[in-house]
């Protein structure tokens, strides 16, 4: 009796999977697509109706191909287990397809977790090939060819050489853009608070800030300093009293089991990992890890997901954990439900969560690498925390009131403060935040007060503030920004991030993304010509048609053809209109002059990352590296300097072949305060020294640094 064939994408997949199904299962591994439109050449044809793609099996594919059609050829049954969206059902289709499986003998498999009760459910209950969400992939996937292969060589023609377009990436890039330019337009306004020391005769003083003048609801503007010492002036001498006094108990909620989107932010927010860094470990954890010694299992769901819904069996093992390890206190009476929020959530899946609440975060630590064992620990809290009680807070709001010593005018103070009363899901996690500032009320006690009650005053200040722009888009907020506009998809937002930053149209400084020059004569460029391309509704509109598309509601050629058109006439009316853009609207400017022909330098963009030229080129042709200002560490003869590689931007020593030293992250200027060694930028002022034998880690002012810290700070350059 000839043998099964399981077909999925990954080795590591396929060892896991193998070991569930026993020796009756000849499990293969396709390693990824097989077939994708032609890099050379734009691949789709297109008529009055319809567009049609040409598939072909790329060359580094052909040999596993011919595998795969061999093994399909003598097997019983083909069972295409490919992940469970729409482009694993894309690739089981495109394996149908490249390797001529019998239709009559090809079964769909979907599962969500590489264990094996899972998979017994999963062989147990085989589908045909869901041809909506294929035609939903194919249609992205056009859409996307289309944009990408008809724009970008305007781009090139009309802007710089190798520069390129997408449907999303752009809209992404425009973001960054739009938010530079707030930034830029934002015209700080002057504004002053005025608050005071309060106590109780023999208490402690608490403080109070003004919120009410003369019965006016809303809190007061104040617009200088010769209005708040006004202010002050009329309140020396008055007498405080207790006009309100209330304490009621609050709740916080634990936040929702993670879904891609949230897994990639407080995985960047927590662990500093990119949202690619995140996906790849997550990968792993999903696939299945070897737990000791021999057992391989996936820890984790599917880890592209846009739902925060758990199965009932997940449920009740996390409420049993909650009950033996926190007592019944902490586990409610009902299992909590989430609903998605996510703008066009389509993907039925469960949220990421661990195969098994049991296999705790601690008793995989032996079997984990560090990354691994850092992101299986965020995940398994969070859904653990996400099945326990809220935290319980008991709010107190003082309301203070003085009448002004000349004007008789009532001025309101206000203290808030909250007292924790019951932990809740915070004894194990709390989520975290992307601005410090955004905190709910200080976790601190006031007094217990009555109404009507005198109080002392240990001093009244005031203090200028002014307004602050809007904050530059971490990862973090960039990502949460994309999703909560419909953009993109929980499968591409890694891809996003790392391609315009691979193309020089962004750039980060302390963790936060910044347009480059050819970045903003891009989007300047697109936004002129391309309004459609880069109209956030119309993309998301885009998104919203291509989710019809899967759910059957709607036809995929039609779809393409309402785009192409008015796509198709913007390509010409750019090709003949528009000017190309002059040089120096891309360089950056320097502050170094050429040696050689004594003409100002500037900061360029290249393949192995930004440099700096002469203004004489092509006459002159000096360059020179992007020096950051800080010495080699390892040979004491180069600096380090600004390079670009397959796996983005690091900072390498200018001696090299010489030397070889390398670090990611753009280290500090100033050194570090025990070794003088390397000091790699935290959050705020924090820093840490590279050097693992010194261990410092503290506050450490700098006016120049990049980016969080970075597990591998070290590496050699390829050669």
């Amino acid at each position: 009796m000839p043998k099964d064939l399981v077909i999925v994408e990954s080795p590591a997949k396929a060892r896991t999977i193998g070991r569930f199904l026993g020796r009756r299962y000849d499990v293969k591994a396709s390693m990824g697509h097989v077939r994708d439109l032609p890099k050379k050449s734009l691949g789709v044809e297109i008529d009055s109706d319809s567009f049609i793609p040409t598939y072909r099996v790329s060359s580094d594919k052909k040999k596993v191909v011919s595998e795969l059609k061999k093994a399909a050829a003598s097997a019983g049954t083909v069972y295409l287990a490919t992940d469970p969206d729409r482009e694993g059902e894309a690739i089981s289709w495109h394996l149908m397809e490249a390797a001529g499986i019998d239709l009559n003998k090809a079964k769909r498999v979907v599962f969500h977790e590489i264990t094996e009760p899972a998979i017994e459910e999963a062989f147990a209950n085989p589908r045909k090939l869901d041809t909506d969400l294929v035609n939903a992939q194919q249609a992205r996937r056009i859409l996307d060819r289309l944009v990408g292969y008809m724009l970008s060589p305007v781009l090139w023609s009309k802007v710089k050489k190798g520069t390129s377009a997408g449907r999303v990436q752009s809209v992404a890039v425009r973001m960054v853009v739009d938010r530079e330019k707030a930034i830029e337009a934002f015209v700080p306004k002057e504004f002053w608070t005025i608050d005071a020391r309060l106590l109780k005769r023999g208490g402690t003083s608490f403080k109070a800030s003004l919120v009410s003048v003369n019965g006016d609801k809303k809190r007061p503007e104040i617009p200088d300093g010769k209005s708040a010492t006004d202010i002050v002036s009329d309140l020396e001498g008055g007498s405080f009293r207790v006009s309100g006094f209330d304490t009621k108990e609050t709740r916080r909620r634990p936040a929702a089991p993670f879904i891609t989107s949230s897994l990639q932010q407080e995985a960047s927010r927590r662990l500093r990992f990119s949202a690619s860094r995140t996906m790849t470990v997550a990968q792993q954890l999903y696939e299945g890890i070897e737990i000791g010694g021999s057992e391989q299992v996936g820890l984790i769901t599917y880890m592209r997901t846009d739902s925060t819904s758990v199965s009932s069996s997940a449920l009740s093992e996390t409420a049993d954990y909650v009950k033996q390890k926190f007592g019944n206190a902490y586990c409610p009476e009902k299992p909590r439900q989430y609903s998605r929020k996510v703008q066009g959530a389509q993907e039925a899946h469960e949220a990421v969560r661990p195969t098994s609440i049991l296999r705790t975060p601690e008793s995989l630590r032996a079997s984990l690498e560090r990354d691994q064992y850092r992101l299986y620990d965020l995940i398994w809290k969070r859904m653990v925390a996400s099945q326990m009680v809220d935290a319980l807070y008991d709010r107190t709001v003082i309301e203070s009131e003085i009448k002004g010593v000349s004007s008789d005018i009532p001025y309101i103070f206000r203290a808030t403060g909250s007292v924790p009363k019951f932990d809740g899901f915070r004894i194990l996690y709390t989520e975290g935040r992307d601005d410090v500032s955004g905190e709910e009320d200080e976790e601190k006690g006031l007094p217990q007060l009555k109404v009507g009650e005198p109080l002392l005053c240990d001093g009244v200040e005031s203090e200028q503030n002014f307004t602050e722009p809007p904050p530059r888009f971490t990862e973090a907020t960039l990502i949460k920004n994309l999703e909560n506009e419909g953009i993109g998809r929980p499968s591409t937002y890694a891809s996003i991030i790392g391609t315009i930053q691979d193309r020089d149209y962004v750039r980060r400084d302390r963790g936060r993304f910044i347009p480059t020059k050819l970045g903003l004569v891009v989007t300047e460029f697109l936004t002129e010509y391309f309004r459609d391309i880069m109209d956030i509704s119309f993309t998301a509109d885009m998104e919203k048609r291509l989710d019809e598309i899967a759910e059957g509601l709607i036809k995929w050629n039609p779809m393409l053809l309402e785009f192409f058109e008015p796509f198709d006439t913007s390509i010409g009316a750019a090709k003949e209109k528009a000017k190309r853009v002059e040089r120096s609207r891309l360089d950056e400017e320097s502050d170094q002059v050429c040696e050689q022909c004594e003409r100002p330098m500037v900061i360029r963009g290249g393949r192995n990352g930004r440099f700096i030229a002469c203004t004489g080129f092509p006459d002159c042709k000096n360059t020179k590296s992007l020096t950051i200002g800080v010495g080699c560490p390892e040979c004491k003869i180069g600096e380090l300097a600004e390079r670009k590689s397959k796996r983005g931007i690091f900072f390498g020593c200018t001696n090299y072949p010489n030397c070889k030293f390398a670090v990611n992250s753009k280290p500090m200027t100033k050194p570090c305060p025990n070794c003088s060694g390397l000091l790699i930028p935290g959050r705020g002022s924090n820093a840490r020294c590279a050097s693992k034998e010194c261990g410092f880690r503290g506050q450490v002012e700098d006016g120049d640094s990049s980016e969080g810290a970075r597990s591998d700070e070290y590496r050699e350059v390829a050669s």
